[in-house]
């Protein structure tokens, strides 16, 4: 289990709260209580930012020549079957969900119309654990391409390893070789946040809000993060990510990261969903601090949350997939 050492002693009231979220003025918290019973409301609000905007690693990983996923002739190719393909699989409407913990709100980015749909509270930010990665490897990928720096074997293995088992060894290497705060200071320049703030150092801390997970992701899946020649290997690992909540597929410093999102949609989309997860138990406050983010063709996903260590990584894992199963409807046939 990933746990992080707790540097102060919290301890926080049990109470219950009914809240209901209403989008899309973004503006309210889940805060101030344990037992938390929610019913989101979700609209259609626009955002501004995003409309504007977007095992050991396998040997088989090899560095591309280019991107065929990011040559105009894709590109065009994308832009007409997704005209053609029938409507997309938002679901605007009301979220129930029973939820223990402190914290937990959410996004989707409609990636055709730009359009979000949002929890009131999708503004406010919590820590990004593990789901930073994907950026700590794109960022990598893209400045060695920009530099015309040939990517080693080496440095492409770790990439791997810290997207598909959430190596913590591997991610921290890329950031401290991307120069450490230089690195999230990018991310929130290159992809438009305006709710994440750099913790010193410490990559794993950042924090940042829904709205702005899914401009991130946004960020990756438009090819802005990790550049034309690397955008596609970054989402193919994003697409390999392996490894379930069980205690045996849980390490100190590596974990299973396949689930959440994408065991609450259906098999058709869920066969090409990139995810990228983020969960450590944190002593300081008592909570799993546990994030889902995910990219489908049609839309972008992100749910975050903070809830007692005792419930369990499971326990998150099917609160992502729940806000997911009432999202997002299967394609038309």
């Amino acid at each position: 289990m990933r746990r992080r050492t707790p540097f102060t002693a919290a301890t926080t009231a049990l109470g219950v709260l009914v809240l209901a979220l209403v989008a899309p003025t973004a503006t309210s918290a889940l805060t101030g209580s344990h037992n938390v019973q929610v019913s989101i409301e979700a609209g259609l609000p626009q955002s501004p930012a995003a409309a504007a905007v977007p095992e050991a690693a396998p040997a088989a990983a090899a560095p591309p020549t280019a991107s065929s996923d990011q040559t105009p002739a894709a590109a065009k190719q994308r832009a007409t079957h997704a005209a053609q393909r029938p409507s997309r699989s938002l679901t605007a409407g009301r979220v129930n969900l029973t939820f223990t913990g402190d914290f937990i709100g959410y996004a989707m980015l409609d990636r055709h119309t730009g359009e979000i749909i949002a929890s009131r509270n999708a503004t406010r930010t919590s820590s990004t654990e593990s789901m930073i990665k994907v950026w700590l490897v794109a960022d990598d990928l893209r400045r060695a391409a920009e530099s015309g720096r040939t990517v080693t074997p080496d440095e492409l293995a770790r990439a791997s390893a810290a997207i598909r088992h959430s190596d913590d060894g591997a991610a921290q290497a890329l950031y401290l070789a991307g120069g450490g705060n230089e690195v999230v200071q990018r991310m929130i320049d290159v992809c438009g946040l305006t709710d994440t703030t750099l913790f010193d150092q410490w990559w794993s801390r950042t924090q940042m809000s829904p709205r702005d997970a899914v401009r991130l992701a946004q960020c990756v899946a438009d090819g802005t993060a990790a550049g034309p020649q690397w955008t596609g290997w970054v989402l193919s690992e994003m697409r390999s990510v392996s490894g379930s909540t069980a205690a045996e597929e849980q390490f100190a410093t590596t974990g299973g990261g396949r689930w959440g999102i994408i065991d609450g949609i259906p098999d058709t989309l869920a066969r090409t969903l990139a995810i990228k997860n983020g969960w450590t138990a944190i002593g300081a406050d008592g909570n799993w601090h546990l994030n889902c983010l995910a990219i489908s063709d049609d839309w972008i996903m992100n749910v975050m949350t903070r809830y007692p260590v005792d419930n369990g990584l499971q326990y998150g894992a099917d609160v992502c997939a729940d806000v997911a199963r009432q999202l997002v409807t299967p394609p038309a046939p």
